[in-house]
C-alpha cells in the first residue's frame, strides 16, 4: 500500500550518506528519516526539543499533540525549535519494511532487519548531526516514544539537558510482550499473510484490524468503556463497543502496514535499559538529567509502578501523576493537564 498520502506536505526527508550499523550487526546502506520542525533554530543552536511518537504515530506532532505546541503551552514555537522524527521501521517516510531494499529493488516487507529502540535513537542522532544540533533542551515522548527518551539519556547523556518519559517503562514487561505477541499472532494468522511477503494490493487487513482491536482494549480502561458505551446497542446485532473496536481496526487498515506493526512491536520487546550495560539499576542510576516521569493513574499497559521505579532509580527525577480514567491513551487525550505539568517542570529548571 502507498502510505504517502498520510505524510504531511510539510515533512522533510534526510538520507544518510553513510550506512547505519544496527545493533544486530546488519547494515542499512543509506536510510532515510522523515521529520517535521516548528519554530526557528537559534544562532547558537541550543533551543531544540525532540518529540518522540508512539507505536502508530508519525512525525506530525501537530496532529497528535497539537495543544502542546503553541504559545503558553508545553512547547512554544516562538522560543523553541521543535523536532519530531518518524521512527526507524515505520511506514511514514522513514526507512522501514515498506521501503525499497537497494539489494533487490523490491520492498523489504518481512526482510527488513530486526531493529531496536537504540537503533531508532542512533538514527535520530545522525539527523541532529546533519542539522548541526549538538545538544537538546529536552527529549519528550510517551509509550514507544518514552522508551526513546530513556535511551537518549543512556546513549547520549551529554547531548540532552532534560528528559520527559511518559507512560513508559525502563524495560518491556512480560505483560506487554505477551500482549504484543497476541497482536502479532492475529496478523500472521491472516490468510493473506504469506510469511510477510504479501500482495500490496491485498494486504492482510483482517489480521491488522484484529491486532488493533486488541491494542485498543489495552489502551483504555473498563471505566472509560463503561462511561462511553455501557451496554448500548449500535443496532439490533451489535453493541456500540463492538462497533467502535471494528471501526478502530478498519481505520488503522487504511493508514498502517502489517510488517511495520510487527517490526515496531518487536523492537519494543527489546527495550531494556540494562541490556549490555552493567545492570538495569546502574543504567538508570547513570541517567542524572533532570527528568519528569509522567505516570497515568489508570494505565493498565505500562502500569504506574513502572514509572515509580523509574523515578526511584533515576537520581534527579520527579514523578507526576496524570489523573485520568482514559488509561494509557490519556497522554493523547488529557493533553491540557499534561501540557501544564511540562510547563511547570520547564519553569522549575529554567529549560
Amino acid at each position: 500500500m502507498d502510505f504517502s498520502r498520510h505524510i504531511s506536505p510539510q515533512t522533510k526527508f534526510f538520507t544518510l550518506q553513510h550506512p547505519l550499523m544496527l545493533e544486530s550487526g546488519e547494515v542499512l546502506p543509506a536510510p532515510t528519516v522523515a521529520f517535521r520542525t516548528w519554530g526557528k533554530l537559534s544562532a547558537s543552536k541550543d533551543n531544540a526539543i525532540l518529540l518522540c511518537h508512539g507505536l502508530t504515530g508519525s512525525a506530525d506532532a501537530d496532529d497528535w499533540w497539537k495543544p502542546l505546541i503553541a504559545e503558553n503551552a508545553a512547547f512554544n514555537p516562538v522560543h523553541d525549535f521543535i523536532i519530531a522524527t518518524n521512527v526507524l521501521g515505520s511506514c511514514y517516510g522513514t526507512t522501514g519494511p515498506c521501503s525499497l531494499n537497494p539489494k533487490t529493488q523490491k520492498r523489504y516487507q518481512a526482510d527488513f532487519p530486526r531493529i531496536t529502540i537504540r537503533d531508532m535513537v542512533a538514527l535520530q542522532a545522525r539527523l541532529l548531526d546533519e542539522l548541526g544540533i549538538k545538544s537538546l533542551k529536552m527529549v519528550v515522548g510517551g509509550s514507544l516514544g518514552g522508551m526513546q527518551v530513556l535511551e537518549w539519556g543512556a546513549m547520549f547523556p551529554n547531548r540532552v539537558r532534560a528528559l520527559i518519559p511518559i507512560a513508559t517503562s525502563g524495560r518491556h514487561s512480560a505483560w506487554c510482550i505477551g500482549i504484543g505477541e497476541a497482536e502479532r499472532a492475529a496478523i500472521i494468522r491472516d490468510p493473506k499473510w504469506n510469511n510477510g511477503f504479501y500482495d500490496e494490493r491485498h494486504p492482510p487487513t483482517d489480521g491488522l484490524s484484529t491486532a488493533r482491536m486488541i491494542a485498543m482494549i489495552t489502551y483504555r480502561t473498563s471505566e472509560s468503556f463503561t462511561k462511553r458505551f455501557g451496554r448500548e446497542m449500535q443496532d439490533s446485532d451489535r453493541f456500540r463497543v463492538e462497533s467502535y473496536l471494528h471501526y478502530q481496526g478498519e481505520k488503522l487498515n487504511q493508514r498502517f502496514d502489517a510488517n511495520t506493526y510487527i517490526t515496531l512491536t518487536k523492537a519494543m520487546d527489546t527495550h531494556d535499559l540494562g541490556r549490555g550495560r552493567a545492570s538495569y539499576e546502574a543504567a538508570l542510576g547513570a541517567i542524572s538529567h533532570p527528568a519528569l516521569v509522567v505516570s497515568i493513574t489508570s494505565d493498565i499497559l505500562y502500569v504506574p509502578s513502572e514509572q515509580a521505579e523509574l523515578a526511584r532509580l533515576m537520581p534527579n527525577a520527579e514523578l507526576r501523576h496524570l489523573e485520568s480514567d482514559n488509561g494509557h491513551d490519556a497522554f493523547l487525550i488529557d493533553m491540557i493537564p499534561l501540557s501544564d505539568m511540562i510547563r511547570e517542570f520547564r519553569a522549575k529548571y529554567g529549560i
